[in-house]
């Protein structure tokens, strides 16, 4: 059974996280999406939350799993049996840090690929940090997260934006 990981911190989870997922889904048995700890970022979401979002967006896809971990991704590809990490890469200086990225992982786990995808064209401008700033100024974010999770997520990076301004 080829098993494929794809890792990230979906704070929150966007239209391109999901073009990724759905095409990544199509290459693997089985795709992992790993909601992962990163010590650089602080999330608005909780490791639950962005699990239940992936979940709820993914439900149309039998062969994908939600997982969340704070394991190394090297250890964890090991310990799930994958033979590959996937990787969405918007543009040309995405690729230097995730190549090097690449080159630990394998380095730590010799039996793991790392797969790139490009994303989508029309997704190629879009971070969920964008989405989260054009949410907490008060913009749509109708056009870069899946519909059902819209407000839900709109109404959060409101709520942030107003303990801000207290």
């Amino acid at each position: 059974m080829r098993i494929g990981i794809y890792p990230g911190s979906f704070d929150p989870v966007t239209l391109g996280h999901l073009d990724v997922v759905e095409r990544a889904s199509k290459l693997f048995d089985r795709l992992i999406v790993a909601v992962m700890h990163n010590g650089a970022k602080r999330p608005s979401f909780s490791c639950e939350e962005r699990m239940e979002f992936l979940r709820r967006t993914t439900t149309h896809l039998s062969n994908v799993e939600i997982d969340g971990t704070d394991d190394l991704l090297a250890e964890y590809a090991r310990r799930k049996n994958a033979c590959a990490i996937v990787k969405g890469l918007r543009a040309v200086s995405d690729f230097e840090y995730e190549f090097q990225l690449a080159l630990g992982n394998r380095k730590l786990n010799p039996e793991i690929d790392t797969v790139f995808l490009m994303t989508s064209a029309q997704h190629m401008f879009l971070s969920s940090s964008m989405v989260k700033d054009i949410a907490c100024h008060g913009g749509s974010i109708r056009d870069f997260v899946p519909p059902e999770l819209e407000e839900e997520i709109a109404a959060r990076m409101r709520k942030d934006d107003d303990k801000w301004h207290s």
